[in-house]
């Protein structure tokens, strides 16, 4: 097995990870681009576990701790956007870091998309209302 391989597709998948995390602005898509460096580092130790052809098979325990730990902290950071999205109604990471920057200041709500139109009246109530004495 050529070694090359599986470290370019883990370096590929840890590069698409970073991007997330740089680049994207809603939580839940940050905690997946973290998930996907973590299953780039577990590749790069798994092949090279083949690679070395250790006897104690030390990467694969290592992927399996690394898998253990990322579970915890997907549960973990879902926990915490959850509470944030039930008192803020907000994942937006930007907006978050700026509120920890000043606590006091309430967390600006988001634009709506469109302004709401008034419900138009209906033409018989105007017509009941002129006839009545």
């Amino acid at each position: 097995m050529h070694l090359a391989y599986p470290t370019v597709v883990a370096a590929l998948l840890f590069s698409v990870g970073v991007y997330g995390v740089l680049a994207r602005r809603n939580a839940i898509l940050v905690l997946m681009s973290v998930e996907l460096m973590l299953n780039a580092v577990n590749l790069n130790l798994v092949t090279f576990d083949i690679w070395y052809r250790d006897r104690l098979h030390g990467g694969q325990v290592l992927t399996l701790f690394t898998i253990v730990i990322a579970a915890a902290e997907i549960g973990l950071g879902l926990a915490i956007v959850l509470l944030v999205y039930r008192n803020r109604q907000m994942v937006d990471v930007d907006r978050l870091r700026a509120l920890a920057e000043d606590p006091s200041r309430p967390a600006e709500p988001a634009a709506p998309a469109e302004p709401e139109a008034e419900p138009e009246a209906e033409p018989e109530a105007e017509a009941v209302e002129e006839a009545a004495p």
